[in-house]
């Protein structure tokens, strides 16, 4: 009997004490439908207050800039290289940095950053530079297919550095690593902070002092963390905001975020499922919605 009153006690405290998801219908906000060009979008980001996205590999090597209300394709910007396993999009201002890092197995040696000056709404492709990086934690490069620590879909620009955020499969965590976008060596990933999400991380987004992550569960749970840069550029020293934004059954396989003083756009690719297909949807939730 004591055992059973320890067990109990245990669950109970475990239970109390893990955060628990605000339920926030991401279904209620949605603006558009995607068009089949961009069905499989990976990543959004703001540059100079327009919102761009990209497809996943096997797909044209561009970047799209769409219309934040209908989300129709506005502008192609064509790359020079290879779209190997792009996963995520972020900039300085002047650059697009584009991350060619996507990592299902575990075994990639190549984990890249592609730095493209944009000017006068051109990529420019001829002054293109490559930031090569990897983890010095992992030792083992055996394929692990959706099992590994070490794929990667997320990426922000913050204090002249580059900050990436894992998706980590087996883990169900993410890490923060800092990278230096001037060093064009194969440089050693540095790493920040760790934290539990339990789901994997596929894009962040920083504003105002916050980073907003989202990912999902093998179970299709959909999530949003919004956390608090308690120090410059250290967020996970606090829990943060934790939503649960719904099933990927119906709102999509959510792979997107950008954050302005606006609100949050969210944007997920085609989802293919035994059970049913679903559309490639254009989010936005007014940032009064959220009361941070």
């Amino acid at each position: 009997m004591k055992k059973i009153i320890l067990l109990f006690t245990l669950f109970f405290l475990q239970t109390a004490f893990s955060q628990q998801p605000e339920i926030f219908k991401l279904k209620k906000y949605r603006i558009a439908v995607l068009s089949d060009s961009i069905q499989e979008t990976l990543g959004l980001n703001f540059f100079a207050e327009k919102l761009y996205t990209f497809n996943d590999s096997g797909n044209p090597a561009e970047l799209y800039e769409i219309d934040k209300t209908s989300g129709k394709i506005l502008n192609t910007l064509k790359t020079n290289v290879e779209n190997k396993d792009w996963e995520a999009l972020t900039n300085d201002g002047e650059n697009f940095y584009i991350g060619d890092f996507g990592n299902n197995a575990g075994t990639r040696t190549d984990l890249k950053i592609y730095k493209i000056p944009f000017q006068n709404n051109q990529l420019q492709n001829d002054l293109l530079k490559t930031i090569s990086f990897y983890y010095p934690q992992q030792k083992d490069f055996t394929s692990k297919n959706i099992n590994t620590d070490f794929d990667l879909e997320s990426m922000i620009y913050l204090n002249n550095k580059i900050h990436i955020f894992t998706k980590e499969w087996a883990s169900k965590s993410t890490t923060h690593y800092m990278i230096d976008p001037e060093n064009f060596e194969n440089q050693a990933a540095q790493k920040i902070e760790s934290f539990k999400t339990n789901f994997v991380v596929t894009d962040a987004s920083y504003f105002d002092k916050k980073l907003y992550v989202v990912g999902y569960t093998k179970k299709t749970e959909v999530f949003l963390d919004i956390f608090n840069e308690s120090e410059s550029g250290i967020f996970f020293k606090e829990k943060p905001k934790h939503l649960n934004l719904g099933s990927a059954l119906t709102i999509g396989q959510i792979e997107g975020i950008a954050v302005d003083e606006t609100g949050i756009y969210i944007s997920g690719e085609k989802f293919h499922s035994p059970i049913k297909n679903t559309k490639p949807f254009l989010y936005f939730i007014p940032k009064e919605k959220l009361k941070l």
